[in-house]
């Protein structure tokens, strides 16, 4: 986008926005936003937005994730943006009930007015936002096969992983050559579905296979949101066939040591994740949320198992340990399809023409 237009990031302040100024040679401002429901926060984020649109006067503002979303094109509207852009990525609100809900329902709505244009960033989104009545179809639009960024599936690619580096990584991890490793990639919150992946896990960690299998929890773990169950945190400390290694920056080279990815979510808008991993070569086992279902096609680069069913995801694990030809079938189709669906550079040109075709009009 910095090859056509002038781009200001705007984002909470923090390493990680420093490092997209570095990374994408782009203009930043750090404006505190919460991720928890705070109106007196909210209002002094909203002001602060307000001003400095106020001052850049852009053509367009493209917001992402619920608060950004809200403050963002709130801001806009008010300075009198023309262009006001929201992608829907996941709603919290999915999992919300009593006046939480209510009043998600509320701010979800609201932003849709505020905005010009809403991007959900899966079919599965869109429809949902149809269905809820949170605003009319002619605002709405899904851009390619969904994503809001697609995937470089050069930069994710099991070549960018060198064997000496995989050695390396497994002896640390104490995982072996002959184990099969589960992963998964997310923030350990209960509604990433890691009490069912825990325990699904610990019951197939139960029986005896001629091949171990080991489970690899790569993010952070999250106690303030959706904090996990207290059993849940005791299996992961306890258990010796589960390893959790925090947040990391690059997620490659624990793909590339990795069997097969667990993504259990509760909610997803698209998940990166999914296609990640795909594209390093795994297939998936994922549950049946918008997002999930469609980047994975059950039986051919993956499966899709229903939400908060522990049971199922075991069964699921077990067959891929045993049935080496199911198994291999799958991994043999995952990066192709995502190759061919959601590479980066067609996402990036169809976002590219959007703008251009809205400023145009």
């Amino acid at each position: 986008m910095s090859e056509h237009f002038k781009v200001i990031g705007v984002s909470s302040p923090g390493k990680e926005l420093d490092d997209v100024k570095n990374d994408e040679g782009i203009e930043i401002v750090a404006i505190h936003m919460s991720r928890e429901i705070t109106p007196f926060k909210d209002i002094r984020s909203l002001w602060a937005t307000y001003k400095l649109l106020k001052k850049e006067k852009p053509q367009i503002v493209h917001t992402h994730t619920p608060k950004a979303g809200i403050v963002g094109m709130l801001a806009a509207r008010m300075a009198k943006v023309p262009h006001r852009l929201h992608t829907v990525a996941g709603l919290p609100l999915m999992e919300a009930t009593g006046i939480k809900r209510k009043v998600l329902d509320f701010v979800e709505k609201l932003t849709y007015v505020s905005a010009t244009q809403v991007y959900p960033n899966s079919k599965g989104l869109y429809d949902y936002i149809l269905e809820h009545q949170y605003t009319d179809q002619i605002k709405l639009k899904v851009i390619g096969n969904g994503s809001s960024n697609g995937i470089d599936t050069s930069f994710f690619s099991p070549k960018q992983v060198s064997e000496d580096h995989k050695a390396i990584l497994k002896k640390e991890l104490n995982i072996k050559d002959t184990d099969f490793v589960f992963v998964f990639v997310g923030r350990l919150v209960g509604d990433k579905g890691i009490n069912e992946l825990i325990k699904a896990f610990s019951n197939l960690n139960e029986k005896e296979f001629q091949q171990q299998s080991k489970l690899l929890l790569v993010g952070p773990l999250e106690h303030e949101l959706d904090p996990l169950y207290p059993d849940t945190l005791d299996e992961i400390e306890k258990n010796p066939h589960i390893i959790s290694v925090g947040f990391q920056k690059d997620v490659r080279p624990y793909f590339a040591i990795s069997d097969a990815l667990v993504f259990p979510s509760y909610r997803e808008g698209f998940p990166n994740v999914v296609m990640q991993a795909g594209a390093m070569e795994l297939p998936s086992i994922v549950s049946d949320i918008n997002g999930c279902n469609e980047i994975i096609v059950d039986n051919q680069n993956g499966v899709i198992v229903p939400v908060k069913n522990s049971e199922r995801i075991r069964e699921e694990m077990e067959k891929m340990i045993l049935n080496k030809d199911y198994y291999h079938a799958l991994k043999m189709n995952a990066r192709p399809m995502i190759e061919s669906h959601f590479e980066q550079s067609v996402i990036w040109n169809a976002i590219l023409n959007e703008y251009k075709n809205l400023i145009n009009e």
